[in-house]
């Protein structure tokens, strides 16, 4: 073999190692979009859905027809150390009928002396009810900025979607937990 051709391999060889490690670096920055993605289209993971104010008055509609059935709402809160906030909810448990829109409030005070801009993370549990646990309007869907000493009350507009009733999966499920973090949001 010349050392050309041997020079050539090596300089081929660089730069397929080059494309791999771009290729990579890629994927690396794009795994969290696309699995967050993922996690609200499947509700895996406990990610709850987005609806439409048009797709919670379809699933009232069924919910009604379907009798009308009750489930319980834990509702959970905590913040990130280092936050400076108080986060609670209004009320601990909710008893909802399937289908059927309601709303649940949270408390949030921001006990430092700067303003703090903070974003919540979200789930529920069972993990299986995430593809059932829709919100119409959210305080997680934004950034939330509190000034110094502010206290704000923050809605979450949610209904249950009246095919976990068909759900195997939701079998024996008598009480969905919705739990939120605040962080302090990255600039």
């Amino acid at each position: 073999m010349t050392t050309a051709t041997l020079q050539n391999r090596k300089n081929r060889t660089a730069m397929l190692a080059l494309l791999a490690a771009a290729g990579m670096l890629g994927l690396g920055y794009a795994a969290v979009p696309l699995y967050q993605l993922f996690c609200q289209v499947t509700g895996f993971g406990g990610t709850t859905q987005r609806a439409t104010e048009s797709e919670a008055a379809i699933a009232e509609r069924i919910g009604q027809a379907a009798g009308g059935q009750q489930i319980s709402i834990r509702f959970d809160a905590t913040t990130a150390p280092g936050l400076g906030w108080t986060f609670k909810p209004e009320q601990v448990t909710d008893t909802v009928t399937i289908g059927q829109r309601d709303m649940a409030i949270y408390l949030a005070k921001n006990n430092s002396d700067r303003p703090v801009t903070g974003t919540a993370t979200f789930n529920v549990e069972p993990e299986q009810a995430g593809a059932y646990f829709n919100k119409i309007q959210c305080f997680c869907f934004t950034e939330q900025t509190l000034q110094p000493g502010q206290e704000v009350r923050m809605p979450v507009l949610y209904f249950v979607d009246p095919k976990a009733l068909d759900d195997p999966n939701m079998e024996g499920v008598e009480q969905i937990t919705l739990s939120y973090t605040f962080h302090e949001a990255i600039d």
